[in-house]
């Protein structure tokens, strides 16, 4: 599975502003409810109830929350780079300034785990998070991690 067969250019933002962790997962949770249909209220939950389980805070001011819905058909993911990092109590302890969101189908074991390594092993290929990081705009954001 590529990055590109759940992420749409449309899906990214730059310099997104939000207070802390629990408004990012609001705004991630709006904005993605209303691409998919669902309430965000529903999806704020899950992504909180799946953060509460162990930080998805990966390390290197990167977070990939994630959440599993029935209603889903297909691994979902939008990204964003915030205006000012923000704790998010990080696996390294550092703040987060790149938010991969992902909504996953509940029933397909296989595209959650290939959705979530497809996004992982991106994001470690060397130069990556520069990329994410040092991109004027968003076509460029976009194919840093998607290209």
């Amino acid at each position: 599975m590529k990055i590109k067969d759940f992420l749409q250019p449309e899906n990214v933002a730059l310099n997104f502003v939000v207070a802390d962790k629990a408004s990012l997962l609001d705004a991630l949770a709006t904005k993605a409810g209303a691409a998919l249909g669902l309430p965000s209220d529903v999806i704020a939950t899950a992504l909180k109830e799946r953060d509460a389980l162990g930080s998805t805070g990966i390390g290197d001011g990167v977070c990939i929350p994630h959440a599993r819905f029935r209603e889903v058909q297909r691994p979902f993911g939008m990204l964003f780079r915030l205006k000012r990092p923000l704790s998010f109590d990080a696996i390294d302890g550092q703040p987060v300034d790149l938010a991969f969101l992902l909504i996953l189908p509940s029933t397909m074991q296989i595209d959650q785990v290939n959705a979530l390594a497809a996004v992982a092993r991106r994001l470690r290929v060397p130069g990556t998070l520069e990329q994410l990081r040092t991109a004027d705009n968003e076509r460029d954001f976009y194919a840093a991690v998607a290209g």
